[in-house]
């Protein structure tokens, strides 16, 4: 049984814990709560999913050159919600490889962070994270990144969300988001 000094000494550590000495009613700290408004933004996704591609063969080089394709998503929550992660089969012309979209909410600043890695590089380094958040059905998501060595604005954009389908398409910009070149689109149909 613990003594009634040690039960006093463990309530004012607990309290010097919660309300700190500069937190006194001359000087208020602000109390950050959890931005959790956006945490199920991607549960539209979870599930099985066929993919149409289609994508820009040459990305910022004046191409018009399309190419179709087909592959399957494969997508599964994690963390209870705060993460998900998928697993991508990209039917490209001639040449079929995986990929892993992982996407992770930051209750800090009510973004999603969405990484890739690639089956045909897997040692390569994480490409950056693009960053962003749904607002009216649409979710939008930028990063720095490099294309042929050069500087370039990444932006995935989600839309066209229904319980069986939905849009994504990514665009590439050379000029710091002044002019995008959509590159990269992808039509989902769930699997029944």
């Amino acid at each position: 049984m613990k003594t009634p000094t040690v039960v006093l000494a463990v309530a004012l550590a607990t309290l010097a814990i919660v309300f700190p000495a500069s937190a006194a009613q001359d000087n208020p700290q602000r109390i950050e709560r959890a931005d959790v408004s956006g945490l199920h933004d991607f549960d539209f996704l979870i599930g099985d999913w066929r993919v149409q591609h289609r994508r820009l063969k040459e990305r910022l080089a004046n191409s018009h050159e399309w190419q179709e394709f087909d592959g399957t998503c494969s997508n599964r929550s994690l963390m209870n919600g705060w993460g998900n992660v998928d697993d991508n089969v990209i039917n490209l012309p001639g040449d079929s490889y995986r990929g892993v979209g992982t996407r992770a909410y930051d209750s800090k600043t009510g973004l999603w962070a969405i990484w890739w890695v690639d089956s045909r590089m897997p040692h390569a380094a994480v490409d950056p994270p693009v960053r962003g958040k749904f607002a009216n059905g649409v979710g939008t998501f930028y990063a720095d990144d490099t294309l042929r060595g050069k500087p370039i604005r990444v932006r995935f954009t989600w839309s066209k969300i229904t319980p069986s389908s939905a849009h994504w398409e990514q665009a590439f910009s050379p000029d710091g988001g002044k002019t995008w070149e959509v590159n990269w689109t992808m039509e989902f149909r769930r699997v029944s």
